[in-house]
């Protein structure tokens, strides 16, 4: 359980991370610190279920991008991941429809997360 609660606090700061640096152009619905908790986990979640199926199916573009493609189901689910949290008043709007700014903070959620994660969790199964 400790290590579920501090893979969603990571989703949670590196969501707040893209959201600060990109804040004129994507918005949080609601900029509570418990939103961003709650925005973490659906992150977690749709991560969890919905990205192995994007990744099966889209296998063939990844092998032809040598794994490029990726960045593109990331943002996808970084888009799926918002849109969900707007259902409950939680998620974030991006007011233009614009690529480049969903594109670009899912590459911020990806790296931030990377690097809590190297510091933070402990992989060891000792």
């Amino acid at each position: 359980m400790g290590k579920f609660l501090l893979r969603v606090i990571i989703n949670a700061v590196s969501l707040y991370a893209a959201v600060a640096l990109l804040s004129g152009h994507i918005i949080m619905q609601n900029n509570q610190w418990y939103a961003f908790l709650v925005l973490g986990l659906i992150f977690g979640l749709v991560n969890a279920l919905i990205r192995p199926v994007l990744m099966v199916a889209s296998c063939p573009i990844l092998i032809l991008t040598l794994g490029l493609g990726t960045l593109l189901v990331n943002t996808l689910l970084f888009l799926i991941a918002g849109w969900i949290g707007q259902a409950f008043q939680m998620g974030f709007v991006i007011p233009d429809q614009k690529f480049l700014y969903a594109f670009l903070g899912a590459l911020i959620v990806s790296v931030v997360s990377f690097i809590l994660s190297r510091f933070l969790v402990d992989d060891n199964k000792n």
